[in-house]
């Protein structure tokens, strides 16, 4: 039986998985300046947990989730995206506790059921960072930053920042009412999911894009009118300070975000030009962490989904700084050459060095191939005379340059040369 890869998933090989690498490492290093600490959570949770924590209303828990019963008759999940996990993981392990505030990054798979396309896929993977225990404006400009500077670092250009507020449970309710007034005697023109949001969720009608439903909500309340004497002077604060990290961004009063737990400051990372479009994006979540069982904690996010990125950075064609060859390749002649290679080869992996030998017994000549597929930068070629002089024959194979150094010395040689 010939197995085939599940539909909307994909194999990352030899190649291409470097490229994740590179930009995983890139999210890495921004975090630890910026004072995150990794969490990982498990890939799938309770059901419940989705469905309070994201919200009954969206199109994840409605038709994207692949929920499962265990042989326990529990129904659990695989986690559709991050930040309920991360809440529950803060809540259950008490780390409210410790001084605020709490800041987490996580990288990893997340599963929704959907058409599969460029840049989306069934399996995806997010990196995603986690803010709780302060409603400090700055923090909110900090995070928008830092998502900014990953896109930065990655090579991307042309990625902007669009930013809303959606208020909080005391503003939004009017704005909410204003709404409903607005958009019902447009019911029947509005799209099957839109007619069932209008009950529901009525907000989530603008940020539709069925074309008859965009055009209808074009003249409707905005809900940074009806922004409180709370909400109001936070989102002027995010601003001026987005304006200080020089941060490009513009107010997109239609951005409202997927999820229902979004409170305040809502924002997406665009990328206009070539390979335009949403790379990511997050917002504050101040309800979230009591909704899930914990005390009341302010909270705020944002996730990137990496294969959207990966696909901007080839649609731009961005190349990586990828190092993906070998230092150092040993080619050895005869038996004793091969026996003492044994040795070299743990002597120069032990120095730090990435170093390979050939494995099939091919002559000089596949050897020297075999260094050239593993795009090694030297060849060190120890053959019995070699060996009987205590030397050894070393090859830049970028440059054609050879020569002969002291057996013992190779170690330092390559690695003073990989510098």
């Amino acid at each position: 039986m010939k197995f085939r890869i599940p539909r909307g998933t994909q194999d990352l090989l030899p190649g291409e998985v470097e490229k994740w690498q590179y930009v995983e490492e890139k999210a890495k290093e921004l975090c630890r300046r910026y004072h995150f600490s990794e969490v990982r959570t498990p890939v799938f949770e309770q059901t419940s947990l989705f469905q309070r924590g994201v919200g009954e209303t969206t199109d994840i828990v409605e038709k994207e989730m692949y929920t499962f019963e265990d042989r326990g008759g529990r129904s659990l999940t695989l986690r559709p995206e991050g930040t309920a996990s991360v809440v529950r993981s803060f809540v259950e392990n008490k780390l409210y506790a410790d001084t605020p505030p709490t800041k987490l990054y996580y990288i990893g798979p997340m599963f929704r059921y959907e058409r599969p396309q460029a840049g989306r896929q069934r399996q995806f993977h997010q990196f995603g960072v986690e803010v709780f225990g302060t409603e400090e404006p700055d923090v909110d400009a900090e995070i928008i930053d830092l998502g900014y500077r990953f896109y930065r670092a990655t090579g991307l250009a042309d990625v902007k920042v669009e930013l809303n507020s959606v208020g909080c449970p005391r503003c939004r309710p009017v704005h909410r009412e204003a709404l409903v007034e607005y958009l019902t005697p447009h019911k029947e023109e509005l799209c099957k999911d839109c007619q069932s949001r209008l009950e529901r969720n009525p907000m989530r009608i603008l940020d539709c894009k069925n074309e008859s439903c965009h055009r209808i909500t074009e003249g409707a309340p905005k809900v940074i009118d009806f922004l409180c004497d709370h909400c109001g002077p936070h989102f002027d604060s995010v601003k001026e300070a987005l304006e200080l990290l020089e941060v490009p961004f513009h107010v997109n009063t239609r951005l409202v975000r997927g999820l229902d737990y979004y409170t305040q400051t809502a924002f997406e990372f665009v990328l206009e030009g070539k390979g335009g479009g949403s790379l990511g994006g997050g917002g504050r979540y101040n309800g979230l962490v009591e909704e899930v069982g914990g005390p009341e904690t302010p909270g705020i996010g944002f996730a990137v989904g990496l294969e959207r990125v990966l696909m901007a950075l080839e649609q731009q064609e961005v190349e990586l700084p990828l190092q993906t060859g070998v230092d150092c390749f040993l080619v050895t002649l005869g038996a004793e050459a091969k026996k003492h290679g044994v040795t070299l080869l743990k002597q120069l992996r032990e120095a730090g060095l990435s170093a390979e030998r050939d494995y099939l017994d091919r002559k000089m000549k596949g050897q020297m191939k075999a260094a050239d597929r593993a795009r090694a930068a030297y060849v060190a070629i120890l053959g019995e005379n070699e060996l009987a002089e205590n030397r050894v024959k070393v090859k830049n194979l970028a440059t054609g340059d050879q020569e002969t150094i002291q057996l013992d010395k190779l170690v330092d040689y390559i690695r003073d040369v990989s510098k």
